[in-house]
């Protein structure tokens, strides 16, 4: 079995382990000690409510309870840009005319924005390779959601999520050789690290603030605006199913889509209910359900063949033990598939 749970001081060696896999593109996840180490202490303390709401960063581990082993992770920042700059380009419309020689033309132009600072962010969602398969990406994507529903109270009303941008096989990013290459004269790898760790103030410096017209690009940099890793495709629809949507901002760097969804219209806010727990054999034809405790401090999670029927949800005594939880505590649930409708609203 599996559960979702918050992430532990424990957590740090599989976590560095896990982000050699995870490859360039993704920021908030690089195989450094330090930055690591440093970002599960505030995890740590976000969920121990010991840092102030807006420097929060709730990260989650996927734990294969059988090996003891870590599947996958992801996270939420509770607000972004509030301690160091958060860029990002946010497409644009110039238009052109002459009334003399009948021309009229319109240009899709980049601004460098700072439109989303303050926003929730999810974030850093991989899972290792050996464990893709059956729900469990869906699962370990959705299970962020769940938690905004349960904890609305400790994030903003915008929820952003920026994917990973298209890259060729090798690893080149398009965008990137086409734009970014002439402004900051080193590889894409390297600017991407460099962020990673926190080192941003190259981008205001570096960066022109003037429109740039898309136009004056490679066509292969036009054509992956907005385009996502192949990787990513999967992540990207889930995240649209629960809510989340493309509004014309992206990655300074790749170009990958930031998608944007408002808290209150998000699937799981919208539709989660919360329920008694209650000990009782699963029910394999029953659609798979999200249950979460409703516990800060201790946040767990697991995927059962439940129904949250009349107020109460039947787990086995292993599920109830991988929630921390008793019969008679309440617990929140979601289908894990949208279309799927639950007993009542709580």
């Amino acid at each position: 079995m599996f559960v979702i749970r918050a992430i532990t001081q424990g957590d740090v060696d599989p976590l560095i382990e896990m982000a050699h896999q995870v490859g360039s593109g993704m920021t908030t996840l690089k195989p450094d000690r330090a930055m690591l180490g440093e970002r599960v202490a505030i995890a740590v303390a976000s969920f121990a409510q010991a840092i102030p709401p807006e420097q929060r960063d709730y990260m989650f581990v996927m734990e294969d309870t059988a090996t003891g082993r870590l599947a996958g992770v992801c996270a939420i920042k509770a607000a972004v840009g509030l301690t160091e700059p958060f860029y990002n380009y946010r497409i644009g419309t110039l238009v052109h005319s002459s009334r003399e020689l009948n021309v009229f033309t319109r240009m899709d132009t980049l601004y460098l924005s700072n439109d989303l600072t303050g926003s929730s962010e999810l974030c850093s969602l991989f899972l290792m390779p050996e464990y893709r398969q059956g729900y469990n990406g869906k699962w370990l994507s959705k299970s962020r959601f769940l938690f905004i529903a349960q904890f609305q109270h400790l994030f903003t009303e915008k929820i952003i999520a920026e994917m990973r941008g298209y890259q060729l096989d090798d690893g080149t990013s398009p965008f990137y050789e086409g734009l970014g290459r002439h402004f900051f004269k080193m590889d894409f790898d390297h600017v991407d690290g460099l962020t990673a760790v926190g080192k941003k103030s190259f981008i205001a410096e570096l960066m022109p603030r003037q429109p740039l017209y898309v136009a004056y690009l490679p066509d292969d940099a036009q054509q992956v605006i907005g385009q996502v890793h192949n990787s990513t495709q999967p992540a990207r629809k889930l995240l649209e199913q629960e809510g989340m949507h493309y509004e014309g901002y992206v990655d300074i760097f790749d170009a990958g889509p930031v998608l944007q969804g408002r808290a209150a219209e998000l699937r799981a806010v919208r539709e989660s209910m919360l329920a008694v727990a209650d000990e009782g054999q699963p029910a394999p034809d029953a659609a798979p359900l999200l249950v979460s405790n409703t516990r800060l401090d201790d946040f767990r999670m697991v995927l059962a063949h439940a129904a949250n029927e009349d107020g109460k949800v039947a787990l086995s005594v292993r599920e109830l033990q991988l929630l921390h939880c008793q019969p008679g505590d309440e617990v929140r649930t979601l289908t894990l598939n949208p279309g799927k409708a639950q007993a009542r609203k709580n």
